[in-house]
């Protein structure tokens, strides 16, 4: 038991912390996307995304770790939930807006 605890897979990670990079990495997202969504909802999106992101690099043999490199894995997993959302909803894309 001398692990850290982890919150959804992420050592050195709490839960504020969690909320941070996951509401900026989903309001990025969502620019990057031209999504339009809420705080609460870009939060979510960027917590869902960061354990895509994470899952994604584990997969491809890359360690995940540092607020960084765990910003830039829930940024990516939150452009991957948010194309794929409009994929099922059947919207293209939209211009980001400026």
């Amino acid at each position: 038991m001398d692990q850290p605890v982890a919150l959804l897979g992420t050592p050195h990670i709490g839960f504020f912390s969690l909320i941070i990079i996951g509401g900026l990495a989903g309001w990025i997202g969502g620019k990057i996307v031209g999504a339009r969504h809420g705080l609460f909802t870009n939060i979510l999106i960027g917590i869902l995304g960061s354990w895509i992101g994470s899952e994604i690099a584990d997969m491809m043999g890359y360690a995940v770790y540092g607020s960084i490199r765990h910003f830039l894995a829930a940024l990516a997993g939150s452009i991957i939930v948010l194309v794929l959302w409009q994929a099922i909803q059947g919207r293209s894309p939209a211009a980001p807006v400026r």
